[in-house]
């Protein structure tokens, strides 16, 4: 390198530590001609509906799998994208036994009764152990998306409980984004506040986590096993702000990168919502601002969107007429938008010549199958990020748990989770290393 620069040039601020990203300028030139093995960032993106699908035309022929299959009629606007993607059949979550919960328990496989005496019990979702593993280095150890149907109560989103699909490692939930626009500012656009007020603030917050952290172990003596069992909980609820709080220090001097994309319209609802959540992942992914994507995607607004005349939840309890159409022209929607972000994420280029998507896994899908069924829930895998076989159709033995394959996408991208929800064991068949 005749270059002064070295990638012993770091961003500094607030005391720590930032490398600089891979510039051309620095030698990364020599990754796109083979010289040096690049590794690139692995990426997770976490697409959750409610409803579920309309299973008579959302579902491959069961009887063709691998490569030699024909995509459905649901799934048909993704014939571009067949040879980077799978579909795989017969995944459950043998605890779930709500209908219409399409999203509560669906990246956790957490049992709700397992803790005597509650009505309701969760554990973390995958996608926040992925971020503990792979998003350690970026602004944002996740992103939450919550979209949509801001009128409407869980039982017609079809989501059931939570703030998101995310669950925390205390089992509670996460809130996530409402707006593509609140998403834009909150990672593109600067601060007003001043640095040293804003560095004052998070000093402020520290001291009174400091304060009520000393008066709750201090309220800890002589409290009966079941009050322990509570404050352990909130300690834990208290270790997790300190983290935000470390975080949001780490990157207080480091300006926010420039936006490559539009800043979107204030307010946007069911489809073209969906549309500029992508592009926001796609945006957020390409200035490595994080890693890992969740989003409850929007039912009812989606379906006003797209011209339907039915309610999401009567739709979702179609027969033939005009209920299953809509319910077919809600898969196909769906799918010609999840075709878009594909697209995006292929467009865009990484140092070593590579895709986007040749390092981010997509996992699009549902704990619900169809109208009350949870068995077999739907699930399609794409992009290269979990190094999983691509292209495929798979069937697997009726009701594997879908935690193996939660399991499986963590070993992918290289975090070597021993277990995840009620996972029996990774699906060695899906990974490309097996």
């Amino acid at each position: 390198m005749k270059t002064a620069l070295s990638r012993r040039h770091f961003l500094r601020a607030a005391g720590s530590l930032i490398a600089l990203p891979a510039l051309e300028s620095l030698g990364f030139r020599a990754f796109a001609s083979g010289k040096v093995a690049a590794v690139r960032p692995k990426r997770m993106i976490f697409l959750g509906f409610g409803f579920g699908v309309t299973q008579e035309t959302w579902f491959p022929d069961m009887n063709r799998t691998g490569a030699d299959y024909a995509l459905s009629e649901g799934l048909a606007p993704l014939a571009r994208h067949q040879k980077n993607l799978t579909v795989i059949q017969n995944l459950t979550n043998k605890y779930s036994q709500d209908a219409h919960w399409g999203s509560t328990f669906w990246l956790t496989g957490a049992n709700r009764f397992a803790e005597p005496g509650q009505s309701f019990h969760n554990s973390i979702s995958v996608d926040q152990v992925a971020a503990a593993g792979i998003s350690q280095d970026t602004r944002f150890a996740s992103i939450q998306l919550n979209g949509g149907d801001p009128d409407l109560g869980d039982h017609h989103r079809g989501h059931g409980p939570g703030l998101s699909l995310a669950w925390d490692a205390g089992g509670k939930p996460i809130a996530g984004y409402n707006s593509p626009a609140v998403l834009f500012h909150s990672l593109f656009s600067e601060d007003s506040m001043p640095l040293a007020k804003r560095q004052a603030l998070i000093a402020q917050d520290r001291s009174v986590l400091d304060a009520v952290l000393s008066d709750a172990k201090q309220l800890q003596r002589g409290l009966t096993k079941t009050d322990n069992d509570k404050l352990n909980e909130y300690f834990q609820s208290i270790r997790e702000i300190e983290t935000r709080i470390a975080k949001d220090e780490q990157w207080l001097g480091v300006p926010k990168p420039k936006a490559p994309i539009e800043e979107p319209p204030a307010k946007m609802r069911g489809k073209e919502e969906v549309k500029l959540m992508y592009d926001l992942m796609a945006a957020a992914f390409q200035t490595d601002s994080t890693r890992v994507f969740t989003y409850r995607q929007p039912v009812g607004e989606f379906v006003k969107s797209i011209g339907a005349k039915v309610d999401a939840h009567d739709m979702s309890h179609y027969a033939p007429g005009e209920r299953m159409e809509v319910s077919q022209m809600r898969d196909q929607a769906q799918s010609e938008l999840l075709a878009g972000l594909l697209d995006r994420l292929q467009s865009i280029q990484e140092p070593d010549g590579s895709s986007l998507l040749d390092h981010t896994c997509v996992a699009y899908g549902s704990n619900l199958r169809t109208v009350h069924s949870l068995e077999n829930c739907p699930t399609l895998i794409a992009g290269g990020g979990a190094s999983i076989h691509l292209g495929q159709h798979v069937v697997l033995p009726k009701n594997t748990p879908l935690c193996n394959l939660w399991l499986t996408l963590l070993h992918g991208v290289g975090v070597q989770a021993e277990r995840h929800g009620d996972s029996t064991g990774v699906l060695s068949s899906l990974l490309r290393s097996a």
